[in-house]
């Protein structure tokens, strides 16, 4: 039976963070499988890692939010004799609006991607993940941390992952293995397009490239730590939930809603 060989399973490799948390992966040496829907950018990709003298990635243009997407993914796996040492759950988006004007059932597709998805990888590969002492890496946001009126299901979704993260940390701690919750703040990258967003007054200060945010995510990774928040004033924001009332919070992330408002018009 040809044993088999351990890969770093990454999702939403097409672009933004997936695409610079694959090269970050790759330079550190990991042999990679690439999964996101879109085929063109996965395999320029494969091929940009492969130009470099890295192993080539595999690449799989798998919706990952089917119902089934766990399975097939073990199953390709299987036949390339692969099986995932570290899973990076970086699969998401966003949509900015009111949460009872905005398509019902994009928001159903949000919550199916960004929660059930994570956690379906996440436990599907599990027992390969602890056989390699290896570890789970999710792609959160600082909006984990906060109410976010005008995009309330997304901020939802994010608070399930760092919840679930941290708790799957605690609990496979004595393994050996790392789970860890990235949690960036404002990246400049197709989701702020795909969400609706654009660039707020004072963003600027909270904004770190899609590279800088994976070199800190995989190093924090790698460290075993629970959560990592790349930048300092992100970190400051994430204390304010702590640091004053939670209607208070709520009544800043209300203003800062109508503030994107007024940028929308």
């Amino acid at each position: 039976m040809t044993e088999k060989r351990p890969i770093a399973l990454i999702t939403g490799a097409s672009a933004g963070i997936g695409v610079a948390l694959a090269r970050t992966f790759a330079a550190h040496g990991h042999e990679l499988v690439l999964v996101a829907r879109r085929e063109p950018p996965l395999v320029a990709l494969a091929d940009e890692i492969a130009a470099t003298g890295r192993k080539r990635p595999l690449t799989l243009p798998f919706d990952i939010a089917a119902l089934d997407a766990a399975a097939r993914l073990g199953q390709a796996l299987a036949v390339a004799s692969l099986e995932p040492s570290f899973v990076v759950n970086n699969a998401g988006f966003g949509l900015v609006g009111g949460a009872g004007s905005l398509d019902r059932a994009e928001q159903l597709a949000m919550i199916d991607l960004n929660v059930r998805s994570l956690t379906d990888l996440s436990l599907a590969f599990l027992p390969s993940v602890i056989a390699h002492r290896g570890g789970i890496l999710n792609v959160a946001s600082v909006a984990a941390f906060l109410p976010g009126p005008g995009m309330a299901v997304y901020y939802a979704t994010k608070a399930y992952v760092l919840s679930f993260t941290e708790a799957l940390h605690s609990e496979l701690q004595p393994t050996g293995v790392r789970v860890t919750a990235l949690c960036p703040g404002p990246v400049p990258t197709e989701f702020q397009a795909r969400a609706g967003l654009r660039h707020e007054r004072g963003q600027g200060l909270l904004t770190l490239s899609a590279a800088r945010v994976a070199e800190i995510g995989y190093r924090g990774f790698m460290q075993g730590r629970p959560l990592v928040v790349p930048g300092f004033l992100n970190k400051v924001v994430i204390l304010l939930p702590r640091l004053l009332p939670r209607a208070v919070v709520l009544r800043l992330m209300g203003i800062r809603k109508q503030n994107r408002d007024v940028l929308k018009t």
